[in-house]
């Protein structure tokens, strides 16, 4: 018990350690090779996603285009 209050009374020096720690397994883990491979092959699936989405919204604006100029010509043979 001793022991857990000395630990406690210390409680700031022990987080500050704590935090070089972490900083330092993180800039271990940022810097591996796994983690630039993970990183770059979720970087492609986001770039391919966004292409998709600009494919399909272009699909979207032809058709709904479309669908105006197809509307003007019935409105037009009726006014005839």
């Amino acid at each position: 018990m001793k022991d857990l209050d000395k630990l406690y009374e210390h409680k700031h020096a022990l987080l500050f350690v704590g935090g070089i720690a972490a900083g330092l397994i993180g800039k271990h883990i940022i810097e591996s090779e796994t983690t630039k491979k993970i990183a770059a092959r979720g970087m492609a699936k986001v770039l391919m996603a966004k292409s998709e989405a600009e494919e399909a919204f272009q699909d979207m604006k032809d058709e709904a285009e479309d669908i105006n100029v197809d509307a003007k010509e019935i409105k037009k043979s009726k006014a005839q």
